[in-house]
């Protein structure tokens, strides 16, 4: 825990001497108070003395750490790509090259730290990570087992031995971990953003939500906790805290095409007119498709060729077709007549959402080869689609792949809240399987 005292901003960059891990914590701490408008004017000072040919390595290291902390890791791996000789600056700067995606580059970093006497088990844990993000999991496990006995105490060691488990699968070990890293750490930031990623993905939003602020409590801040709260926001209607959280987003990355995209939704959204009246009349429909057959008076024939057919709602003779119900065993014309006035006297006939049923059936289609008919089938949330698509495929019942295909782009642009950016991720998602919605 940083001391009290507040860090002297000008002081810090000024200083000629090498980091140390305690002053980045107190830098990261600092950026979280009111202090975190000083600091934006420093590194900008900075960072147009080394534009204008400053070379000092001590200069370009502060630089880059004061970039790094304020989430701006673009400008921040420029920096500190030249810096040789400072071990907690070439620590921030393996942070920045995982969150760019960079693993193996990463791991050079921290391995080079920690031969200059940075905190050589919390290298080792940082490089374990690295090497797991660079799709190595065996030997990131080994890496974390050779250091345990000095590393199971600290929270990073809990964080990355979850990440370990959640690449092989096992999610409800890896949320173990998680939380005993929180627990040992309440401002660990990757470890709340994996907990509020379990949550968004199970449909805990509330937790989720939760989670992701925490998440964001203290700097630096993931660019993809950001946008997964702004999806949560918005999915909520809460329009103006998601457009804030995709502002943010812009202001690390001013290239980032998802929080413009966003945005542009944003204003789409608010512009749509809600039909109060129209969801009233859905909400009343819902009910009355719920009611049990038993609630209206039906001959005791068509009562119990309805049960042998386990058809116990109205909606569920909304469902059937008249060939189907008088398929069943002495199931007639009378049967039938009555079923239709029973229908027709609330607004409703046999067989007029057929449609639902074929819907959700697994798609059988005798001319596609076996692979692509496991593909028809597959779920649709292993498509690992944004917040904001998972929540359409809920909305409108779309469990499957095949049944995504059955639908057409204006299907979906209608759903609330999915808009071009949405589409296009579920167009490319769908491409990569080999895919395509109907009509595209």
């Amino acid at each position: 825990m940083p001391s009290a005292s507040p860090l002297s901003i000008k002081e810090f960059f000024e200083s000629d001497n090498l980091l140390t891990l305690d002053q980045l914590q107190q830098l990261e701490y600092a950026a979280g108070t009111s202090q975190l408008t000083e600091i934006r004017q420093v590194v900008g000072d900075l960072t147009r003395r080394v534009e204008a040919g400053e070379k000092r390595e001590s200069v370009l290291a502060r630089a880059g750490v004061g970039a790094y902390v304020l989430s701006r890791q673009s400008q921040a791996d420029r920096l500190l790509a030249t810096v040789s000789a400072d071990g907690v600056a070439l620590f921030a700067h393996g942070q920045c090259l995982t969150s760019l995606g960079r693993p193996d580059e990463a791991a050079a970093r921290f391995e080079a730290a920690s031969r200059l006497g940075v905190d050589s088990v919390g290298c080792a844990l940082r490089r374990a990570g690295a090497i797991r993000a660079a799709g190595r999991v065996d030997e990131a496990e080994k890496l974390l087992r050779s250091v345990a006995a000095s590393a199971a105490s600290r929270a990073e060691y809990s964080f990355q031995m979850g990440c370990i488990w959640a690449d092989r699968g096992d999610s409800l070990t890896a949320v173990e971990y998680f939380e005993r890293a929180v627990d040992m750490d309440p401002h660990h930031s990757r470890a709340l953003f994996w907990l509020a990623a379990e949550n968004a993905l199970r449909g805990n939003d509330d937790e989720a939500v939760r989670l992701y602020e925490r998440s964001l409590s203290r700097p630096p801040f993931y660019i993809g906790a950001l946008l997964n709260l702004g999806l949560l926001y918005e999915d909520r209607e809460n329009y103006q805290a998601a457009a804030f959280c995709f502002r943010r987003v812009r202001e690390y990355d001013a290239n980032n095409q998802f929080a413009e995209l966003y945005l542009k939704d944003i204003e789409a959204t608010q512009g749509m007119y809600y039909d109060e009246d129209h969801a009233k009349q859905e909400a009343r429909m819902k009910q009355l498709l719920g009611r049990p057959v038993t609630d209206f008076e039906l001959s005791v024939r068509s009562r119990n060729c309805l049960q042998a057919m386990n058809i116990v709602t109205l909606g569920d003779l909304t469902e059937v077709s008249e060939q189907e119900l008088l398929a069943g065993k002495n199931f007639g014309e009378t049967s039938l007549m009555e079923i239709r006035e029973l229908l027709q006297a609330h607004g409703l006939r046999i067989g007029q959402h057929l449609h639902k049923i074929h819907s959700r059936e697994h798609i059988v289609d005798q001319s596609l080869s076996p692979e692509e008919q496991a593909m028809m089938n597959k779920l649709v949330t292993d498509l690992n689609l944004s917040v904001r698509s998972r929540k359409c495929m809920s909305r409108l019942n779309i469990q499957t792949v095949g049944q995504l295909c059955q639908r057409t782009p204006d299907e979906l642009l209608a759903s609330r809240n999915f808009g071009v950016t949405s589409l296009n991720e579920i167009r490319e998602k769908l491409k990569d399987v080999g895919m395509r919605l109907r009509n595209d």
